[in-house]
């Protein structure tokens, strides 16, 4: 069955680790639905990204890892390590190589990709406070490799962001504040 019931009451469970109760509205299901949210919004971003293969390629990258994160902050024995800050780090700035210097804010969207890259980027910003509010909270201990990862996850798909405006040749547009 897709239900229990047992989650009516306004408590859950951290999915095969810690079998204790807690509210849903506490830090840990706000990290991980967190977490969900931006691994279900990178899924469409992929989906949208159909005919770019790297971009495509490498939210799915991304995916892979964010299961990573979601099953090491529900207590699993599940750890990023070095190589996928250090992938991922590689990946930005070989982008940063092929698009324009950034001069400033931009104003999001151009192309549809785009937009969809920068609201996965604020939504790897918020799983990232969130994670930060459980560690503080002393809920989980997360290792700086996991920090570190969700920190330069949302530098990549603004990276990404820009490529893909850049690749179709959409200008980036600044604020004229």
């Amino acid at each position: 069955m897709l239900y229990t019931g047992k989650g009516d009451d306004g408590t859950t469970q951290a999915f095969g680790c810690d079998q204790r109760r807690i509210s849903k509205s506490s830090e840990l299901p706000e990290a991980l639905g967190a977490l969900d949210e931006l691994n279900a919004f990178v899924g469409l971003v992929k989906v949208k990204a159909a005919g770019n293969e790297r971009i495509a390629s490498t939210l799915r990258d991304a995916q892979e890892t964010l299961f990573i994160v979601q099953a090491q902050t529900a207590g699993a024995e599940k750890r990023v390590g070095e190589d996928a800050v250090k992938k991922i780090e590689d990946m930005t700035n070989g982008i940063e190589k092929e698009i324009p210097p950034l001069r400033g804010f931009s104003i999001a969207g151009g192309t549809e990709l785009s937009a969809l890259l920068d609201v996965a980027r604020t939504l790897a910003r918020r799983a990232e406070r969130r994670l930060i509010a459980a560690a503080e909270a002393g809920v989980r201990d997360l290792p700086i490799e996991t920090k570190a990862y969700m920190n330069r996850l949302s530098s990549l798909l603004f990276a990404l962001a820009r490529l893909a405006n850049h690749e179709t040749g959409v200008a980036e547009e600044n604020p004229r504040y």
